[in-house]
């Protein structure tokens, strides 16, 4: 991962909240062990997740997140950029864009990549034919795997022309 000289980004995001989808909240904490002890710093590290699993009253071993059967804690240090009902597609997409401004939150965590640098994105939630789910709403994402030929066919109307190489959303 990473161009020639170019810094290395990652956006780590749980799309739901509650109990019962504990395994994507326990991914996205494992995810971020992984890309920390490899080097990536947190400042280059984008983290979200509604954070309402560790300290659940159901959760045997209270803050702690286990992503295996008998597997550690992957809790520890994970950066919770944006948590609870900062977890939107709105956010999602501003923080990607480095658009500061644009994040419904104080003091938010941005990606401020430069043309050298490589963005490494994990989406982890339901989704289903068109959508990627977030806690209270869901957002179209063109992804390349099983069962993601449904994602475009039919675009929502707030889908502007393109503009350059990209669509804007």
């Amino acid at each position: 991962m990473g161009g020639a000289n170019g810094k290395q980004w990652v956006m780590l995001v749980a799309g739901s909240k509650t109990w019962n989808n504990y395994r994507h909240q326990a991914d996205v904490c494992h995810a971020y062990q992984i890309v920390h002890q490899n080097g990536i710093p947190d400042e280059q590290i984008v983290v979200m997740m509604y954070d309402d699993i560790a300290y659940n009253k159901k959760n045997p071993y209270p803050g702690s997140i286990i992503n295996k059967p008998n597997g550690p804690n992957v809790y520890p240090g994970v950066p919770k950029d944006y948590t609870g009902e900062d977890v939107t597609p709105g956010n999602f997409l501003a923080a990607l864009r480095g658009d500061s401004s644009a994040v419904k939150k104080t003091k938010p965590k941005v990606i401020t990549s430069g043309g050298k640098d490589t963005i490494f994105i994990y989406l982890s939630d339901h989704g289903g034919s068109s959508r990627f789910s977030f806690p209270n709403s869901t957002m179209v994402i063109y992804m390349e795997s099983c069962r993601s030929g449904s994602m475009f066919t039919k675009l929502p109307d707030n889908v502007h022309g393109k503009k350059g190489n990209y669509i804007k959303l």
